[in-house]
């Protein structure tokens, strides 16, 4: 039974999924809210040291179920409540994607949209890579292939950013990486940047392994590049002009290989377009889901 969409709160929608990955379990996190007998969207959030599909999306969240959809937003193995993941071979993204699939299955959801947020656009791709008939649209935020800029030098001022945070997780260094983020920072209050830190700190574990994955293999995602022309579901790529994670380029690369694929550039926008500019987001995106 999914939560209320009037009522939803984090801990009113948090829910656990028990599910295996070939011979290792994993207990995963995910929140369920809007009415049970909706489409299912799922949301899946990025890389950044402390997220979570609701610290990602929860700007998004009430419009989405207010729609009528039944939004599903899952911690990906290493992040948030669900179970501690050492990556040290094989494709992070692939990984991601699979447990998206044994997450739907307990879940009984055969066909969904999914949206995803950096990272999240790495596990949607790979989910609908590997998965084509359970995927409706697709939309994807500063993120879907692992590819290199052709403009910009890799790994990107606001990616060294992000991995010193995982090492050293102070207050200081989230204020770094967050002024670097998005484009205007003057909401993102030391009070709110605090609950951040605290929520890093909860799970050090989370912390450590991703340090430890990216010693092992500097190459976490995947570049799907070659791929992408399989995938024939429709898509909405959207990203921040400004963004100084993933450059908008990668957004270009993406609309170039998808064949059913539109693009939507922000100005004056980071890495976080559903967060910055999230009425209009909320808007354009149900208006595709629509369509």
């Amino acid at each position: 039974m999914s939560a209320n969409a009037s009522a939803s709160t984090e801990a009113s929608s948090s829910r656990f999924a028990k599910v295996r990955d070939g011979e290792v379990e994993f207990n995963v996190h995910y929140n369920d809210v809007g009415p049970a007998s909706g489409r299912a969207v799922v949301m899946l959030h990025g890389s950044g040291p402390g997220a979570t599909g609701w610290a990602n999306f929860h700007r998004n969240i009430d419009a989405f179920a207010a729609a009528g959809y039944r939004v599903l937003l899952i911690d990906m193995p290493g992040w948030g409540k669900s179970d501690a993941f050492l990556n040290t071979s094989g494709s992070r993204s692939d990984f991601n994607g699979r447990i998206v699939k044994l997450v739907l299955d307990q879940i009984g959801i055969e066909r969904a949209h999914v949206v995803g947020n950096s990272m999240g656009g790495h596990s949607a791709t790979a989910f609908a890579l590997a998965n084509p008939e359970r995927v409706g649209k697709l939309v994807l935020m500063g993120g879907g292939t692992g590819g290199p800029s052709q403009f910009v030098p890799m790994p990107t001022e606001g990616i060294k950013l992000l991995n010193h945070v995982y090492r050293e997780p102070t207050l200081e260094n989230v204020k770094r990486m967050m002024n670097v983020f998005v484009y205007d920072a003057s909401a993102l209050t030391d009070e709110l940047l605090q609950l951040r830190v605290e929520n890093m700190l909860a799970r050090r574990d989370h912390l450590e392994n991703w340090v430890k994955s990216l010693a092992a293999q500097p190459k976490q995602f995947s570049d799907y590049g070659p791929r992408l022309a399989e995938i024939k579901a429709h898509a909405l790529i959207i990203w921040g002009r400004d963004d100084r994670f993933v450059p908008f380029d990668i957004g270009l690369r993406l609309l170039w290989g998808m064949p059913n694929a539109e693009m939507h550039i922000f100005n004056r926008c980071g890495h976080w377009a559903q967060w910055e500019h999230a009425n209009k987001f909320n808007h354009m995106v149900l208006e595709f889901l629509r369509d």
